[in-house]
């Protein structure tokens, strides 16, 4: 009897420690991380996904399925080679908790992965590991395989041909925007929104001299600060009204909004093409899911850009925690 062998997967856990941890900012720390099976790494760039998977306390990671392959009491056949499909299956008291980050910077030469951590000061599990990391401290990071042979996902960046660009987010977004903004080409156009807790967190980026940065520190003054999301819903309306015109339009299309999606329980994402309408802009939009949500229904139907032409993800929703 024939049997199919499972290929390999095009993300793969890496069991690595912390070798360096750097204050960024008072919002911001990174950590770079290390371990030998990093230059295996796939090097996507952009926004690349990948998720941590943090320690249990007394047992670690003695229970996370890192191995490749089918185990004895594991699932046969392609779902053998799924460390999601074995974690998922572990009891709740032996399942690691898993947050999503991005891959700030890859060096494979040196087995190295940066990841900008956000303090949020609300006592979440990634941000409070962050805040405590020492050198030679232990975590897993599921990320791209280059020995998968294809293409490993969680890359949400795809303007077409798109000549102007709208990239917006708070905090939580930083890392992926600024890793965004260090690929565009250098006769890139647009503008950039940045909502950040301090005047202190804005931090130095490298981009293309036609693309405007603005960072909206929420804490500008002695005043009290305002909501997640207030200074950026200001900034796009302003920049929209005096930038946006007819020729950035995709063809007129289905215009439906997601106004009717509940941010504390449904996924807010979506990631069209942005070619797919033919119009000049492409806007991506990513951070606190009450804010993208209404930055995505103002872009599409208040201005009335193409839905293809917006990438809107709801990061965090404020006052909950990720699952």
């Amino acid at each position: 009897m024939l049997t199919s062998t499972p290929t390999r997967p095009t993300q793969s856990p890496y069991r690595v420690t912390v070798r360096r941890v750097s204050r960024l900012s008072p919002s911001f720390v990174r950590i770079t991380f290390g371990g030998s099976e990093l230059v295996h790494f796939l090097d996507t760039g952009l926004d690349q996904r990948i998720k941590l998977v943090l320690p249990l306390p007394g047992s670690g990671f003695d229970h996370f399925p890192t191995e490749h392959g089918p185990t004895e009491h594991g699932p046969t056949g392609d779902d053998a080679w799924s460390w999601w499909q074995l974690w998922r299956e572990l009891p709740d008291h032996r399942r690691n908790p898993l947050r999503t980050y991005t891959a700030r910077a890859i060096r494979r030469d040196e087995a190295e992965v940066d990841v900008d951590f956000v303090s949020h000061g609300d006592g979440g599990p990634a941000s409070a590991w962050a805040e405590s990391a020492v050198i030679g401290d232990e975590i897993i990071i599921v990320g791209p395989d280059a020995r998968g042979g294809q293409a490993p996902g969680g890359i949400e960046w795809h303007p077409g041909t798109a000549r102007t660009l709208l990239l917006v987010g708070d905090e939580t977004a930083v890392p992926a925007i600024t890793a965004i903004l260090e690929q565009l080409a250098e006769d890139a156009t647009g503008c950039v929104f940045l909502e950040v807790p301090h005047a202190s967190d804005i931090l130095p980026l490298l981009h293309p001299d036609g693309v405007d940065v603005h960072w909206l520190p929420r804490h500008a003054s002695d005043d009290s600060a305002p909501p997640y999301g207030e200074p950026l819903i200001a900034a796009v309306r302003d920049w929209t009204s005096r930038f946006v015109t007819a020729q950035h339009h995709g063809r007129p299309g289905d215009q439906v909004t997601p106004g009717d999606i509940d941010v504390d329980h449904e996924i807010l994402w979506e990631v069209p093409e942005g070619s797919a309408a033919g119009g000049d802009l492409y806007a991506w939009l990513a951070g606190e899911a009450s804010a993208i949500k209404t930055l995505r229904r103002f872009l599409v139907s208040e201005v009335g850009i193409d839905r293809s032409q917006v990438a809107f993800m709801g990061y965090w929703r404020h006052g909950k925690s990720e699952n």
